[in-house]
């Protein structure tokens, strides 16, 4: 549930991350498929307290506390979750986010932080690009489970129309240790997606794309190994 006053509200329970530029929800991307960095290096959802404070016009603060990531309501772990958001101009906004402390137990218990920056700038009236860089690190913690990763991911959404908007979505998605098998040196996957959104009304959307991936140490499980081609699309009806 979630309570307000003011310019402060405070959300309790289980709940979407605020960690990342893609989000669980289908209607909040705009591709298809995800990328590397949401899927292996962020969290998709807590429990705990968060509190968000609209400081002002432009900048909005978040914190609270949370148990791990990817939790029920057992006590999966004990971390800090917050950040804030900054309009640095009328086009441009700034978000950081992250999660520090213990993020699991068992068989993913691990400790150390996760940060999500993103750049959001609104180049003209139908050109949009997006900036938007992880750093996972629990790695030398001596835990059951360690991980480091550091991805970069870019777009570039352009509304042909008010119907129609391509997109293009570039990842660098760098493993040091701890993801698809990697113990210990640099291992670095590559992804090229291109798509459309299509929303003939208010209430429908079509999301057809093209996806390349390279992976030169073969740990993805790729089709070719190092590389694939895939196709995807959906359609997304809200009611």
């Amino acid at each position: 549930f979630e309570v307000a006053y003011g310019d402060l509200s405070v959300k309790m329970g289980h709940f979407f991350t605020l960690i990342g530029y893609e989000v669980v929800g289908a209607t909040g991307n705009f591709f298809y498929s995800h990328s590397y960095t949401m899927y292996n290096s962020e969290p998709f959802t807590h429990t705990g307290v968060l509190a968000q404070y609209n400081a002002s016009d432009d900048l909005t603060l978040y914190g609270g506390y949370v148990m791990g990531w990817d939790s029920g309501f057992e006590d999966n772990g004990d971390s800090f979750l917050g950040g804030y958001s900054y309009n640095l101009s009328e086009d441009m906004n700034y978000v950081n986010q992250f999660v520090i402390g213990r993020f699991g137990e068992g068989a993913n218990n691990e400790v150390g932080y996760m940060s999500s920056q993103i750049l959001t700038t609104t180049l003209s009236d139908r050109l949009t690009h997006v900036l938007w860089v992880d750093i996972l690190d629990t790695d030398g913690t001596g835990r059951v489970r360690e991980r480091q990763t550091f991805d970069v991911n870019t777009f570039l959404l352009y509304s042909l129309n008010d119907k129609l908007v391509w997109g293009n979505r570039l990842e660098w998605y760098n493993i040091d240790k701890g993801v698809y098998g990697v113990t210990d040196g640099r291992s670095d996957i590559y992804a090229f997606t291109t798509g459309l959104n299509y929303s003939p009304n208010g209430n429908m959307i079509f999301r057809p794309e093209v996806r390349w991936d390279w992976d030169k140490d073969n740990v993805a499980g790729n089709e070719l190994g190092s590389s694939q081609t895939t196709f995807g699309t959906d359609m997304i009806f809200t009611f």
